[in-house]
């Protein structure tokens, strides 16, 4: 496979999750007490927000490496 076809096709992919998803969430434990035997954690979820340009970006990016791509091939 040509390496701006699957560099197109990475990107397209990349863009559809972005919009599908708007986001990275994921959960950190932390430990607030730790008193010999006793221990208190307490799990914080976290989002990292994608803003729906970053998929539109990456989906356009996607489209045109693979009109690129096969105008050179």
């Amino acid at each position: 496979m040509k390496t701006y076809t699957l560099t197109g096709i990475i990107l397209i992919v990349i863009g559809i999750i972005a919009f599908a998803y708007q986001g990275i969430t994921y959960t950190t434990r932390e430990k607030i007490v730790d008193f010999g035997p006793i221990q208190v954690t307490s799990d914080t979820t976290k989002t990292l927000p994608l803003p729906p340009i970053v998929g539109g970006i990456a989906l356009v990016g996607g489209i045109v490496v693979l009109v690129i791509g096969s105008k050179k091939g």
